[in-house]
């Protein structure tokens, strides 16, 4: 077997989410909503099934779905970007494995910011690279010019970037962009952007994507989630922007993947990415209701509770609650002994792990949140 994944643990969602269902717990675990999506969205899909084409799509997308995806980035982002420029995926995280595939060769060195996505490290390796790290803190978890100093060098040829960032719920501000953009001229490196809570920020934010930026539209691959957008995470429709030479060797790598995705998911996401911002408007602040009722409860019940800029989730600070265990032990004991599942920020690290943070899912309806913040409640009294 392939070292690189038969080594690998189960992931701790897995672990997680099944002791959640044996137990019958409250998941805040893993990060998809409870709510069914939009039902128009939904019902285009189930037209498009019943009715149109349902065959092999072209590989790089149906044409509709490609249009769509330029004309949305040029409305909510100012991006210039045409449909030539869009490759469909199944899924971000192919998007992902088909970028790291198509632009990293056996040696070269890719940056990766961690807390990251886990898919990140295991398919660095697999394409040969070596994975250099930039390591977040909380409670700011900020990127500094240092840290970027340290992991770059003349071999570095890719950096990944999470913006917004799982887990730590972080929306990069100009400033830290710029100095990411800066390292990125200087190097010669390109930028993989895996953007996918783009339109999941709050409090007024203003998602930056790096392509946007001078001197990186020809080297930045910008990665976007349907499944995000629409709450739709089950679908797995995802799209890759990024200048033609940069694209034609993402493409060839896509191919050999998945291929290509259902042409009726297609065909729904591109009439919902055609949605005014009122939608996008409802969807934040639908979220952001459940980021502060869950908050709100947490603190109440003493718990420390991190900044929550964009993204599904809500970190909490177990030393600074008062929780003298690690996060994994705590995370274990908290689905085992009080019925509700969380995950463990450390699983999030690969060089220098915070082991005092645990990240929950806050897209879920209101009685799924007080019931599990009441139960976070008595596990942390569980450790008083």
């Amino acid at each position: 077997m392939n070292p690189i994944f038969a080594e690998l643990p189960t992931t701790v969602f897995e672990v997680i989410s099944g002791l959640a269902r044996e137990r019958g717990a409250v998941n805040l675990g893993q990060g998809f909503p409870e709510g069914p999506g939009p039902q128009d969205v939904r019902a285009k899909a189930a037209e498009a099934a019943l009715h149109g084409y349902n065959q092999y799509p072209p590989m790089a997308g149906l044409p509709e779905l490609r249009a769509a995806v330029a004309d949305h980035y040029r409305r909510f982002q100012g991006l210039e970007l045409d449909a030539q420029q869009v490759l469909v995926t199944s899924g971000a995280t192919e998007a992902i494995a088909a970028s790291i595939f198509a632009l990293v060769q056996p040696g070269d060195e890719v940056v990766l910011i961690e807390p990251f996505y886990d898919a990140y490290p295991p398919l660095v390796r697999q394409a040969g690279g070596v994975a250099r790290f930039v390591s977040l803190k909380p409670p700011h978890w900020r990127l500094t010019e240092a840290a970027l100093a340290r992991a770059f060098g003349p071999k570095t040829r890719l950096v990944l970037f999470n913006n917004p960032m799982n887990p730590a719920a972080r929306v990069f501000d100009a400033q830290e962009c710029e100095l990411l953009a800066d390292v990125c001229r200087r190097f010669d490196v390109t930028a993989v952007c895996d953007e996918v809570w783009e339109h999941v920020v709050f409090d007024g934010r203003r998602h930056i994507p790096l392509i946007g930026l001078p001197g990186m539209a020809e080297r930045t691959v910008k990665i976007g989630s349907a499944g995000k957008m629409f709450s739709l995470t089950g679908w797995k429709v995802g799209f890759v922007c990024a200048a033609p030479h940069l694209l034609a060797a993402i493409a060839k790598a896509h191919q050999f993947l998945t291929f290509t995705t259902p042409p009726n998911l297609q065909a729904a996401v591109a009439w919902g990415l055609a949605k005014d911002a009122t939608y996008f408007q409802a969807m934040r602040a639908e979220y952001q209701h459940g980021r502060d009722r869950l908050a709100a409860a947490l603190t109440d019940g003493g718990w420390a509770v991190l900044p929550s800029e964009g993204a599904y989730f809500l970190c909490v600070d177990l030393a600074a609650s008062g929780v003298a265990a690690d996060d994994l032990t705590f995370c274990r004991r908290a689905v085992e002994e009080a019925g509700v599942g969380a995950i463990p920020v450390s699983v999030f690290y690969a060089s220098e792990p915070v082991t005092n943070v645990v990240r929950l899912c806050f897209a879920k309806h209101d009685a799924t949140l007080d019931a599990g913040a009441e139960r976070l409640n008595a596990a942390r009294r569980m450790f008083g």
